[in-house]
C-alpha cells in the first residue's frame, strides 16, 4: 500500500494547482493504474460488473482566426 500524505491548503486555486501537479509527475502507467482502480470502486458501488461507464462528448465549434 502506497503511503498517504495530508496537504493542508487555504484556497481552493492552491489545491488545483497542488493536484494538477501532482497528476503531471506521474508516470503514464500510474496514471492508467489510477483510472483502473477508479471504474472498479465504481463497478462495485453500482453492483454491475458488466456495465459500462457513461461516455459524455462534447462538440464545440472554434472559431478560426
Amino acid at each position: 500500500m502506497a503511503q498517504r500524505e495530508l496537504q493542508v491548503f487555504y484556497g481552493f486555486e492552491a489545491a488545483d494547482r497542488a493536484d494538477d501537479e501532482y497528476y503531471a509527475a506521474l508516470a503514464p502507467q500510474e496514471r492508467l493504474e489510477i483510472l483502473l482502480d477508479l471504474v472498479a470502486a465504481y463497478r462495485e458501488s453500482t453492483g454491475e460488473t458488466s456495465a459500462r461507464l457513461e461516455r459524455v462528448c462534447r462538440v464545440t465549434e472554434l472559431s478560426r482566426s
